[in-house]
This record gives C-alpha cells, sequence and structure tokens, in this order.
C-alpha cells in the first residue's frame, strides 16, 4: 500500500508503471525458474518488486475526478463580476437614468441705488461700472433709479426703502444733525459742481446783493446749507430774502423770470442749456461765495445696515474705482460707452460737460480726506445751521477699513 502521505498517482501514470513492470514475451505465460539466468533488462534475482495496489489506485483517481468536477460546479454557479476580487462591482458603466444636477450659480447681491438727479455726466462711473460688468463680475446685481424729486433719496434711505443713495457733502452734514442714520462711503465727485446761477440782467453780484431778492433752490440742502451759509457770510436776514422750491424746474423758473437767480444749479449744465435758449447768466460758485471746498458728489449708505452690507459696499466701491480708472485712461471711448448706454445724455449741453466734469472724478472713490469733513462740519456749526459737532467716523467712512 501507498503511505497516506504520498500523494496518489494519476490513473494513468499507475497504468503505464504497472505495463514496464509486467514481463512481456514467451516468459509471460510460463514462469522462469529460479536458477534461469534473467534477460538483460529485468532486474536480477534477488531484487524486491512492489506491487502495486491497483485497486487503490483506481479509488483515489475516482475521487480526483469527483473532487475537479466538484470545483468546476461550483465555479459554474459562482455569481459573475468584473473581476475576480471585485464581484460586487457592475460589470459595465453604470447608466444615468436622469440629466446631471445644474450646478449652482454663485451668489448675486442685489443693490438697489438712487441717483440725486436725472442721469448726468456726473454720474459716469456708475455708468461704466454697470455697462462694462463690474458690478456682475463682483456678484452684484446694481440697480440704478431715479427720484421723482432731489429731496426723495435720502429719506427712502433713512426708511431702508433702498440700500444707496447720491448727494452733495452738504445735504450729509445737515442729515446727520437731524438725527438721519447716513454715512458717506465714497465719493464720485471730489470737487463742488453747485453755484448760486442768476439772470444776467439781474443786479447780483455778489451775496450781499441777495437782501430783496426772490431766489429758487433744487433741494434741502441748496436752502438751509448753502443759501443760509451765504446770508450769514454776508449778514443779509433769511426774512430778506424770498425762496422758491422748484426742484427739476431751475430752468424754467429763471427763464420765465419767476426768480432772479437758483441755488445748487449744477454749473457746468445749467447756464449752457439756458444760452442755448437765448437767456444769458452768471455763475457765481461756491468757492467764490466763500464756502469751504466740499465734495460734490458722495455715495450714501444707511448706517444701521452697514453691518450686513460692508462686504457688498466693498465690492461697489472697488468696481467704482477700477471704472473711474479706465475713463480717465480711455476719456471718449467712456464717452461713446455712457452715450450709448444712456441716449438722452448724447446732446451738445452734456458733450461739453463732459470736459469738465470728468477731470474732477474721484479716482479713488474710497478715499476719505478727514480733514476736509472736518473743516466743514466746524463751517456749518459756526454758521449757526447745525445744532451740535458731529465725529467724521459718524460722518463717513472708508469701506476698505471697515472691519471683516
Amino acid at each position: 500500500m501507498i503511505p497516506p502521505a504520498v500523494r496518489r498517482p494519476p490513473l494513468t501514470t499507475a497504468l503505464l508503471t504497472i505495463a514496464w513492470l509486467l514481463p512481456t514475451g514467451p516468459l509471460a505465460a510460463d514462469a522462469a525458474p529460479a536458477v534461469a539466468e534473467p534477460r538483460k533488462g529485468y532486474p536480477p534475482l534477488n531484487t524486491e518488486v512492489m506491487v502495486l495496489d491497483l485497486e487503490a489506485l483506481a479509488e483515489a483517481a475516482k475521487r480526483e475526478i469527483a473532487e475537479r468536477e466538484a470545483i468546476r460546479q461550483r465555479y459554474r454557479e459562482a455569481p459573475r463580476g468584473p473581476a475576480v476580487d471585485t464581484p460586487s462591482r457592475p460589470s459595465v458603466p453604470a447608466i444615468a437614468l436622469r440629466p446631471a444636477e445644474p450646478i449652482e450659480p454663485p451668489p448675486v447681491t442685489p443693490l438697489r441705488v438712487m441717483l440725486d438727479w436725472t442721469p448726468s455726466p456726473r454720474h459716469a462711473a456708475l455708468i461704466v461700472a454697470r455697462e462694462r460688468g463690474l458690478f456682475a463680475s463682483r456678484g452684484l446685481e446694481v440697480t440704478l433709479s431715479t427720484p421723482a424729486d432731489p429731496d426723495v433719496p435720502i429719506k427712502l434711505l433713512a426708511a431702508s426703502r433702498i440700500d444707496l443713495a447720491l448727494a452733495r457733502q452738504p445735504l450729509l452734514h445737515l442729515g446727520v444733525d437731524r438725527g438721519l442714520p447716513l454715512v458717506r462711503v465714497a465719493t464720485l465727485v471730489a470737487m463742488p459742481l453747485s453755484a448760486l446761477v442768476v439772470r444776467e440782467d439781474s443786479e447780483i453780484t455778489a451775496a450781499v446783493d441777495l437782501a430783496g431778492a426772490r431766489i429758487g433752490h433744487a433741494d434741502a440742502d441748496s436752502r438751509d446749507v448753502l443759501l443760509a451759509a451765504l446770508l450769514r457770510e454776508a449778514s443779509v436776514r433769511d426774512d430778506e430774502v424770498e425762496t422758491e422750491e422748484l426742484h427739476f424746474r431751475l430752468g424754467d423758473a429763471l427763464r420765465e423770470g419767476r426768480v432772479e437767480g437758483v441755488i445748487g444749479a449744477m454749473r457746468h449744465l445749467l447756464p449752457r442749456q439756458l444760452a442755448d435758449e437765448g437767456l444769458a447768466t452768471r455763475v457765481l460758485t461756491s468757492e467764490a461765495l466763500g464756502i469751504p471746498l466740499h465734495d460734490g458728489l458722495v455715495l450714501l449708505a444707511n448706517r444701521d445696515h452697514l453691518g450686513s452690507q460692508r462686504d457688498a459696499i466693498r465690492r461697489l466701491v472697488e468696481a467704482l474705482e477700477e471704472a473711474s480708472a479706465w475713463i480717465a485712461n480711455h476719456p471718449e471711448e467712456a464717452w461713446t460707452l455712457i452715450a450709448s448706454a444712456e441716449p438722452g445724455l448724447d446732446t451738445p449741453v452734456n458733450r461739453e460737460a463732459w470736459q469738465q466734469v470728468r477731470p474732477r472724478l474721484s479716482l479713488s472713490p474710497a478715499a476719505l480726506d478727514q480733514g476736509r469733513y472736518r473743516r466743514f462740519e466746524a463751517y456749518l456749526l459756526e454758521a449757526g445751521i447745525l445744532e451740535q459737532r458731529h465725529p467724521v467716523s459718524r460722518l463717513a467712512v472708508d469701506p476698505g477699513a471697515l472691519s471683516r
């Protein structure tokens, strides 16, 4: 018997071994006597020959065949996969049963900005920033609107009906003194643009000549700040001057002779408009009348909402700065863009005004001249126009310096 530890050879190998050991030829039928000399190729006498157990070999062969068949059967019944080591993964790429979800667009912050007047060359930075996509590239959706009258913007801003408003610096000081939550966040025009415009045939040549005159005004700061300051400098009492609120009808009142002059008129627009209509005028600038230099056009925010809007305001002011720089480098192309966006501005008066206004546009809208605001506040307080002095931090901020 073959020891259990020895692996049984396959059946074919066992049969070949037996065939080699069995005698062949004539001697196969007649066993050779022990004394006979063995033929060449046979084992010598007294050699021990192992006789194989054929039945055991056959049983071993059957068991091996059965084991192999069982392995094949298990393999045929096993679940198939794309690979031997990943039977649970799909054999083909997954098929999408519906379109992929659309990518969410970046958030857009809306800002409502109200102009101080009808669109004008002094609003160039806002118009250019809008048309060149400088607001949109910063995640802003800026809407520009025109007021029904010049006193409306700060009222709507204080009531949280709009996000930002344009005004002149004198109106900011007056509004803050009256308790409105206003704060300057940018300067669009760094020089005064308003003036006292009088008819050529009037006798008004200086502030002292205002006594006994009838003067029209466009808005509250024209009457309560500019005109009041002029009267004080000239020692003219308020009751010596008759005033009329005109809003947008400054030119009509002068043309019709209802007033002798208007305070707060845009020096670069109204005189040329009236000249084209045949009415000659004289312009007395605010600087010539003794009023300190101040910002001609500022962007105001509601102080109560400044914390939640500071990031959006900072991005808007950055867009204005980029627009102002582009205007300075491309003045003619800028005017073409403005006139195309606002066709109503493409007039001879505005084309001439563009040459005067463009050099006064602020190249650093966020920059804050604290000395200028401090001096103007002191001037208004001394003139009796303000009830108390307010620190610059209450009046104006640099949005780039706001804490994050």
